[in-house]
């Protein structure tokens, strides 16, 4: 019996060795980059770069190598996203990608620079969110129906602001134009920041934002919210109605958020880079950070990113040929 039992020790020994060694192999073949890594982000002064900002310092801490915010802004998203279709696919170069230069510009523009299923590698949607309809409080509109009213009574009087050509935040006051029946001329910005500065001096009278971008001027009384472009009313707002409870049937409109790498891109770094923002995007620090400013955190696989864009070339693709928006 005692024999037996140093038999059936040796064995599991033997067994447990190569298991331990494929673990310590595999541990030690885990990609990690070999220089800085650079974070393009294609638009100035948003939620994308906030993301972007929070994301790199964790990721500096996972990899030990610098991670650097690069704004790349220009033709609706399209000159930052190009930047990094252009780079080397080594896991050095990254991008914050969004509805505009994604899903959008494929059919806003006539021409675009690169094709992003094809050109681009999806490596995790981390956020979804609804937008606000805010306006100036100045010109003295309270809700939906007033701004409706009073747009369609003073079409040549008003004017909206985006956070970039072809972004959610142009597309759908295109899509709201289109359902109201009113006109409303666009002024396109290269990122949130200087619209809404823009919205509060007055330059503009309304425009859609996400929450981040706007939250704290409307606590301020810089700005009035009107609506949500969300099936549901957000939770820290519940007297803000939706646009679909204001009148337009059916409205619903989110801007989303995700990072990519250029196409070719190996899939163990894809693979590795989702583990790790997924980890982050899920840390408690991150997550409230995430929610205080309304967003819905997605952290799906690389395949369920790469099939929202299709869904949403498609989506966004019916919107602006049914409102005939074009690129400026």
């Amino acid at each position: 019996m005692r024999d037996f039992k140093k038999v059936l020790s040796a064995v599991s020994v033997a067994f447990l060795v190569p298991v331990l060694m494929l673990s310590t192999t595999a541990q030690a073949q885990e990609w990690f980059p070999t220089k800085p890594v650079r974070i393009i982000v294609p638009i100035t002064g948003s939620t994308n770069d906030v993301l972007a900002r929070l994301l790199a310092p964790k990721l500096q801490e996972v990899f030990g190598q610098p991670f650097v915010v690069e704004n790349k802004p220009g033709a609706g998203g399209n000159i930052g996203a190009n930047e990094v279709v252009r780079s080397a696919p080594d896991g050095h170069t990254l991008l914050i990608g969004y509805n505009g230069p994604l899903a959008i510009n494929v059919t806003l523009f006539d021409k675009m620079p690169y094709d992003p299923v094809k050109d681009l590698a999806p490596i995790v949607l981390a956020v979804k969110a609804s937008q606000y309809l805010v306006v100036n409080p100045a010109i003295g509109i309270n809700n939906v129906h007033e701004f409706i009213a009073a747009v369609k009574a003073n079409p040549t009087k008003y004017s909206y602001g985006s956070v970039a050509i072809g972004s959610a935040s142009h597309l759908t006051m295109e899509m709201m134009k289109s359902a109201a029946g009113i006109h409303i001329t666009h002024i396109p910005y290269r990122g949130a920041g200087p619209a809404v500065s823009d919205l509060i001096g007055g330059t503009i009278q309304a425009g859609f934002f996400v929450p981040g971008n706007v939250q704290g001027f409307v606590k301020d009384g810089r700005l009035k919210l009107l609506a949500t472009t969300g099936h549901t009313r957000f939770v820290t707002t519940p007297n803000i109605p939706t646009l679909n409870e204001s009148g337009l049937k059916d409205f619903e409109a989110t801007s989303w958020i995700g990072l990519l790498a250029p196409a070719g891109t190996p899939s163990n770094i894809i693979e590795r880079y989702n583990r790790e923002v997924i980890k982050i995007l899920k840390s408690p620090e991150v997550t409230k950070k995430l929610q205080d400013m309304e967003f819905e955190i997605v952290a799906g696989s690389p395949k369920q990113f790469g099939d929202w864009i299709g869904l949403e070339i498609k989506r966004w693709g019916k919107v602006i040929k049914d409102t005939g928006a074009k690129a400026e």
